[in-house]
């Protein structure tokens, strides 16, 4: 149980501090600064921080009209699951759905 516990503050965490950056990119973006590399961002989402990335781009309109940003945040969001799903199948050297 613990684990679990632990893997949720973790992609709530993630989440936070992404939201934050994808804030910050937004402000910069309407005030002509300093931008965040979309390879930064999605480097966050595949982190874990894809929950944050998600609402970020909903509730701020933030790179919500990009393709190709889209289809990459997906393939994040498709890996991170397929790898937090991995890494919660396997106990003791054995796949659990082989038991």
């Amino acid at each position: 149980m613990r684990i679990f516990m632990l893997v949720g503050l973790c992609y709530g965490l993630s989440s936070l501090i992404t939201f934050a950056v994808y804030a910050v990119d937004k402000s910069a973006a309407r005030t002509g600064g300093r931008r965040v590399p979309e390879r930064t961002l999605h480097l966050l989402a595949l982190l874990g921080g894809w929950p944050g990335a998600l609402l970020a781009r909903q509730w701020l309109r933030h790179k919500s009209r990009k393709p190709r940003f889209s289809a990459m945040l997906w393939l994040t969001v498709l890996g991170n699951v397929a790898l937090a799903v991995l890494l919660t199948s396997v106990q003791g050297g054995r796949w659990v759905w082989l038991h």
